[in-house]
């Protein structure tokens, strides 16, 4: 045995042992099972129309993009997509930028915007994506805690004389499903003038009227400096966009972020299927508010069973059960009833936390699923 294999061997001892070992595992899609796991949240990945605007342009464009997005991989599909996504935002096409996934986005955009000797103010639950980017900067990096703008705006006191000030958050949070105020947190950003990141992955086709996240409900998307949201998870296709108040940015990271100068893009096909998603979500004005209702009135009823869940409206609820055996022996019990639910340990979440993760789907019947949930914890 090298010392490679070792090191490894051992590694992973330990993550099994501490009940954190995860296993890649083959999902087979069944209509007998209900899929609470991924983050499809407005169906739209088997809808008919995104798979046929899929179809359509591989069939024209081929199966891949072929190169960089600065030699030949900037095709068709993407230019429409980036003119989709700048009437969608009420922006220009000079200020949206594509990427291959979220990650990149949030890794290249925290990572080479804030500087050395800049200070970047992160909510303590912020995504790993966002942290990496951060950590790569150079930058300082100070973790408020979570949804507390009391605690971020002593640290703008403190903090704020003379620096270039970044804050990082999300306008759904990944795990928790739950949301800052975004009107307070624009108020300190008046008042103290940093640049504010604004991570809208698990709100967009959710949250206003067009369905273009928590921004657009606000009415608050020309104080976001930085909006950086997924094409995988509402849209139901793959890849990500930011939308930049300034276009300098845009070109900056076209120049310099490594995920986008080097990597073969975005396939056409996700790109013209995101562009039929955007239009297909545009159409649920009358929806969402009933989507809300019905995701804020699901987590009184999992209270009312005895289950511990975070306040919101968003498609994305926990049901916090602390121990890790727990959560793995909770979701391996949901799916032998034919439910498929995440279970999520550290270091996903905090120390003690450990939960299982649903994701709402839109429109979908919830009645008797909190009885069932609350009877499948051991």
């Amino acid at each position: 045995m090298n010392f490679l294999e070792k090191r490894c061997l051992e590694d992973l001892s330990l993550r099994e042992a501490a009940g954190l070992y995860r296993k890649r595992r083959t999902w087979v899609s069944e209509n007998t099972i209900l899929n609470l796991a991924n983050n499809d949240y407005l169906g739209l990945a088997t809808h008919p129309e995104v798979k046929k605007a899929a179809v359509e342009a591989t069939e024209r464009f081929g199966c891949s993009s072929s190169a960089s997005p600065l030699v030949t991989g900037f095709l068709q599909p993407h230019e429409s997509l980036v003119k989709r996504l700048a009437k969608w935002h009420g922006v220009t096409s000079e200020q949206v930028m594509l990427w291959n996934s979220g990650f990149s986005a949030n890794r290249c955009v925290l990572g080479i915007l804030p500087q050395k000797g800049d200070l970047v103010l992160a909510d303590r639950l912020v995504h790993n994506s966002m942290l990496a980017g951060i950590l790569s900067s150079g930058a300082q990096l100070i973790r408020f805690d979570h949804l507390d703008l009391e605690h971020l705006e002593s640290l703008l006191k403190q903090k704020a004389s003379g620096r270039n000030i970044f804050v990082a958050t999300e306008s759904v949070f990944g795990m928790d499903g739950d949301s800052p105020d975004l009107e307070s947190l624009t108020a300190l950003k008046d008042r103290y003038g940093f640049c504010l990141v604004l991570d809208e992955a698990h709100a967009l086709g959710w949250y206003g009227k067009k369905g273009s996240g928590l921004g657009e409900q606000t009415e608050l998307l020309e104080e976001i400096d930085v909006l950086v949201a997924t094409l995988g998870k509402g849209l139901g296709s793959q890849g990500a966009y930011t939308v930049f108040k300034e276009p300098s940015c845009r070109k900056l990271l076209e120049n310099l972020a490594g995920d986008y100068v080097y990597s073969t893009f975005l396939s056409p096909a996700c790109a013209a299927a995101s562009c039929k998603a955007i239009e297909l979500a545009e159409g649920f004005v009358l929806e969402r508010p009933n989507w809300q209702k019905s995701a804020a009135a699901f987590r009184y009823e999992l209270k009312s069973s005895g289950l511990k869940t975070i306040p919101g409206n968003s498609p994305v609820i926990p049901i916090v059960l602390k121990e890790n055996d727990l959560v793995v022996q909770a979701a391996d019990n949901l799916l032998e009833k034919g439910i498929k639910v995440a279970s999520i340990r550290p270091p996903t979440v905090p120390e003690g936390t450990a939960r299982l993760r649903l994701s709402l789907k839109a429109g979908m019947q919830l009645e008797g699923l909190a009885k069932t949930l609350a009877d499948s914890i051991p």
